[in-house]
């Protein structure tokens, strides 16, 4: 250990993306290639002396206690826990949160080594795995409210790559089996009589880790909500979903000595008249099973929506991936033109 495969593609993975800057620490952890990356998981993250570690992926993550706290975030699994090395900015963004994270020797700027706080999610601990819709993101949930992480890869294959070692290392552990189940049929194993509701999709591993993935409704329900969002001007029947996908939106910061811009994380919902961006909560829903109430907000917020027939143009940037895209409305705002000029002209 390790396998000449797997230092190289530890050291492929190990690369922070272009459009997110990190503090110095995760920038160093960034530099490292293959054998001084594995002694650094060895030396300054690992907790028990014969853990492997088996995957590698940057990722921003959110927290269930900091919802509104996006962080960037280097994701290590290995045989025995999950480790998120955070970038500093996280400590003292929410000062609310000041009793989840250790405070303790933080102030280390005049030292010539940089400390990162680093979460971590024993394996032992992990009860269920929520993957989010068409692979963009996936929720991990421990016993509390402290133990539920969001990965927002923005990449439906970081995910499934993450999805397929995860399960390949609860494979490993030793857990008493789970009591032979009872043959169902189709109908009892995935509706409930009560309500009539069919259930998402779960996959109980063999670790007894519940894998539970999006069914055919919730696109149903997110269809219905852009609906009421269009106030009714579209047959529900006729809307169709093209595309969900988790985006950023780029605004300019005015004024600065750079020409700097911040990225502000939504998801990004065509259908086939409207170009809608909402703002989603990937973390409260669907509710943890210790939660008293419902969140505070709804899982979707729309932010805005432009019709497709208003779409002027479309600006394509030259750089690599991640894309960027300027769309150009050239709409008048609750004015149909073409209607207003057949009625002067051809009209009594």
């Amino acid at each position: 250990y390790p396998s000449e495969f797997l230092m190289q593609k530890i050291t492929e993975d190990n690369q922070i993306p272009v459009h997110i800057h990190v503090s110095v620490s995760l920038q160093y952890v960034a530099g490292l290639k293959g054998h001084a990356l594995v002694e650094f998981f060895h030396g300054s993250i690992a907790e028990v002396e014969n853990e492997e570690l088996r995957h590698l992926m940057w990722s921003s993550v959110l927290f269930y206690k900091t919802p509104s706290v996006e962080v960037m975030a280097c994701v290590l699994l290995s045989t025995k826990a999950i480790y998120f090395l955070l970038d500093d900015s996280f400590v003292h963004a929410d000062e609310h949160q000041s009793d989840f994270w250790n405070k303790e020797n933080s102030d280390c700027e005049n030292s010539s080594f940089h400390l990162s706080c680093c979460f971590v999610l024993k394996l032992n601990d992990l009860q269920s795995v929520n993957i989010g819709l068409f692979d963009q993101y996936f929720r991990i949930t421990g016993h509390s409210a402290d133990h539920i992480v969001t990965c927002l890869t923005r990449d439906s294959y970081n995910t499934h790559t993450f999805i397929q070692q995860l399960m390949a290392v609860l494979s490993l552990l030793a857990r008493t089996p789970s009591p032979e189940p009872v043959d169902k049929d189709f109908y009892s194993e995935f509706g409930s009589k009560n309500t009539g509701k069919m259930e998402n999709y779960e996959l109980i591993h063999s670790s007894r880790v519940k894998f539970i993935y999006p069914n055919e409704e919730e696109i149903g329900d997110l269809a219905f909500l852009v609906a009421e969002k269009m106030d009714g001007l579209t047959n529900l029947h006729s809307l169709n979903i093209l595309l969900y996908v988790l985006a950023f939106q780029v605004n300019h910061v005015e004024g600065s000595a750079q020409n700097t811009s911040s990225l502000q994380p939504k998801t990004l919902i065509l259908t086939s008249s409207d170009l809608f961006l909402f703002d989603e909560d990937y973390i409260s829903y669907p509710l943890p099973e210790f939660a008293k109430e419902p969140p505070k907000r709804d899982k979707y917020q729309l932010a805005d929506g432009r019709r497709i027939r208003d779409l002027d143009r479309v600006l394509m940037g030259y750089q690599t991936y991640p894309q960027a895209l300027t769309f150009v409305f050239d709409d008048v705002q609750n004015q149909d033109l073409m209607q207003n000029l057949t009625l002067d002209h051809f009209g009594e």
